[in-house]
């Protein structure tokens, strides 16, 4: 089956999903323009990138040569710098840039005030002057975190969750991490990098198995993925989170992040600039 389009919230929002994408679109303006705009850079999306999957799914070195499509590009430009973390495909950022592909093809054809392309999570972000962004963060289950407020004026347009209870496989046991970087691409990557640095390896509670062994067509090849997790103390959970923090720390000093929200169990904990805009709602660190 080819790309499919539906209108949602009558007419206020758009539905597009072919094979593993599926995005929902937001615009204030020119929304008619704008829709279609993306409607047509989307048909081709999914065959652009299959074309190149091979070079896509193969793990990030200094030698890693780029691959040519554009998105796929866009992929590869975002992980590279991350390379040295950790094992490291450039599909870490996949979502991310089909998000920030598609956004820019209706800016570049329609008169927006405010859009967001939202691909399961990972949010590419475009804002004029005088608009804001505002959505919650929610744990895994839809319990209510926190908020994130981003202005014209914040450095983020790209938003990204990550864990072990999303779309792809984790290497790590948190429950989310949210990220706020410059770019959804960016954003992808580092929030799945956190995601995987919460963890405490070798722990029992901690049940594994390799990702090729879950999904032969994933990238993660025989890396051990997080299949379950049982309840940690306190103590562990923190410990968990703090490994986490760390990772996160490193990345916003390097510029590459701005701020992240990490959550594990009912521990929680933000990481970032003073006057980031994540900020704690209701669930407070027990």
């Amino acid at each position: 089956m080819g790309p499919v389009a539906a209108m949602l919230s009558n007419g206020a929002r758009l539905h597009l999903q072919h094979g593993p994408i599926d995005l929902i679109i937001g615009a204030d303006g020119d929304r008619v323009d704008a829709f279609a705009a993306a409607s047509e850079r989307f048909e081709t999306i999914l065959d652009e990138l299959v074309t190149e999957l091979a070079i896509l799914r193969a793990p990030l070195t200094a030698g890693s040569v780029p691959p040519k499509g554009k998105i796929a590009k866009q992929m590869h430009d975002a992980a590279i710098p991350f390379f040295r973390t950790g094992y490291l495909t450039a599909m870490a950022a996949v979502a991310g840039a089909v998000a920030q592909t598609v956004l820019a093809a209706m800016t570049q054809k329609a008169e927006l005030s405010r859009a967001y392309v939202n691909n399961g999570g990972d949010i590419a972000l475009h804002l004029s002057k005088g608009q804001r962004f505002k959505m919650a963060v929610a744990r895994h289950d839809g319990y209510r975190l926190g908020d994130i407020d981003i202005g014209f004026d914040d450095p983020v347009r790209g938003i990204a969750t990550s864990g072990r209870h999303g779309r792809s496989l984790s290497l790590g046991i948190a429950d989310s991490v949210t990220v706020l970087a410059r770019t959804a691409a960016v954003a992808d990557v580092s929030a799945t990098l956190i995601a995987n640095a919460v963890d405490l390896p070798g722990h029992p509670a901690i049940k594994r198995e390799a990702a090729q062994l879950l999904d032969e067509s994933t990238d993660l090849s025989s890396q051990k993925v997080v299949t379950g997790c049982a309840a940690l103390s306190r103590t562990d959970a923190l410990r968990a989170l703090k490994n986490g923090e760390a990772r996160a720390q490193q990345f916003i000093h390097a510029g590459q992040v701005h701020a992240a929200f990490l959550a594990l169990g009912t521990q929680t904990s933000i990481v970032g600039d003073s006057r980031s805009a994540l900020s704690k709602g209701s669930l407070q660190n027990a």
